[in-house]
């Protein structure tokens, strides 16, 4: 069976009709993974500024405890320095 000029024009323009659809209809699906990329990064920026506060928790309560040594640690030099008690006795 032979395809006339015209049926062979109509068959390439359903031909590209197709490809075309098929091609804007695979862009929809990006919406779906931006959104889930968009969910990932929502998520772990949530996670970060977690992180960032626990981190800053830890390092207030690391200079409180220095602070707590430096203060006993001038106490023992002062108990160190200070003179001998004799013995009892």
């Amino acid at each position: 069976m032979s395809l006339t000029k015209q049926q062979q024009t109509t068959v390439r323009m359903l031909a590209v009709a197709i490809v075309a659809t098929l091609g804007l209809g695979a862009c929809a699906t990006y919406d779906d993974e931006f959104a889930t990329i968009n969910s990932r990064l929502d998520r772990l920026d949530t996670q970060v500024q977690g992180a960032a506060q626990s981190a800053e928790a830890a390092n207030q309560s690391a200079q409180q405890a220095n602070q707590r040594l430096d203060s006993i640690e001038s106490r023992v030099q002062q108990l160190e320095a200070a003179p001998g008690r004799p013995p009892r006795g």
